[in-house]
């Protein structure tokens, strides 16, 4: 009896296998890749948990016994004061990240709806116009930025890290491909004959469509933002320790001549990155909802 064949014409048995070793292959690369994108970040965890001496003179993957001594250390160190608070620094970013993050998020997904569904004679230029402005580099404009914010009074104040937000190129070219691909006119159409508005429409339907482009770009605009540390330093010239954001903080720790703990410096970094971590967490689950979330059944 002939063996059997598969949709291909080989051999049922040589097909298993040249799929199991493509699988077997493939699980062994992105598991590499895997450890190859978590090992730094598990070795500050380490290192954070570990005292100066170790953390100098040896590496190690076992975790430390010092980590609650650090974190008091952190907490309760005179040295720091003028450097480092961690409930400053958390309250600080976080405001400006949050609202941020939202004016980028929201603004663009605007952006993008307008382009796509209205028609208007300098649409295709408005919109190449937005892909310019993407490529122009921050540090480009970044003198002039901090020229015009000081000469209306708004440095060493957040309205220059949180406004400015509002335009951001990347993500209107983002949340254009996507709409693009996954939302039908058909159904603007059908809401404006029900006599819902524009702005509603858009609010009501368009957003809760573009779930996992939303949420894609929230957890890139928010760690961008949590991780800003050249606007801000440029900004925030002449203030107070506690109005400063974490990486300022964190970098200013890392600078100073009073603090020589190698321990206390990597749990500063680690407490720097938790939030971001918390926000893909608790976004993450809308990327795999699917494209076809929201889609118009023919």
């Amino acid at each position: 009896m002939s063996k059997m064949k598969s949709v291909y014409g080989e051999p049922k048995d040589n097909y298993s296998f040249k799929i199991r070793l493509k699988s077997t292959i493939l699980f062994i690369w992105f598991l590499i890749l895997t450890i190859i994108c978590l090992l730094p970040i598990y070795i500050l965890i380490i290192n954070a948990t570990r005292q100066h001496s170790e953390v100098a003179n040896s590496i190690s993957f076992i975790p430390g016994s010092h980590l609650v001594e650090n974190f008091k250390s952190l907490s309760t160190n005179q040295n720091l004061k003028l450097a480092y608070n961690a409930f400053h620094g958390y309250k600080n970013s976080l405001f400006i990240t949050v609202f941020s993050t939202f004016l980028t998020v929201f603004f663009s997904a605007m952006t993008a709806y307008g382009i796509h569904v209205y028609d208007f004679k300098i649409k295709e230029i408005s919109y190449t116009v937005i892909l310019l402005v993407m490529m122009v580099p921050v540090q480009v404009t970044s003198a002039g930025f901090v020229a015009f914010m000081a000469d209306i009074g708004l440095t060493n104040t957040y309205w220059p890290l949180i406004v400015p937000a509002v335009a951001a190129p990347a993500v209107v070219y983002f949340m254009r491909s996507y709409m693009k691909s996954s939302f039908p006119l058909d159904i603007v159409e059908a809401a404006r004959i029900d006599g819902c508005g524009e702005f509603r429409t858009f609010v009501s339907i368009a957003i809760p469509m573009m779930k996992p482009a939303i949420a894609v770009q929230a957890i890139f605009a928010f760690i961008a933002s949590w991780n800003n540390f050249y606007t801000p330093n440029m900004i925030l010239i002449n203030v107070d320790m506690k109005k400063k954001t974490l990486p300022m903080m964190v970098s200013a720790l890392q600078a100073s001549d009073k603090v020589k703990d190698l321990g206390l410096i990597y749990l500063a970094i680690a407490l720097s990155i938790l939030p971001i971590i918390l926000a893909y967490v608790l976004l993450s689950r809308f990327i795999i909802a699917g494209v076809a979330l929201g889609g118009v059944k023919e």
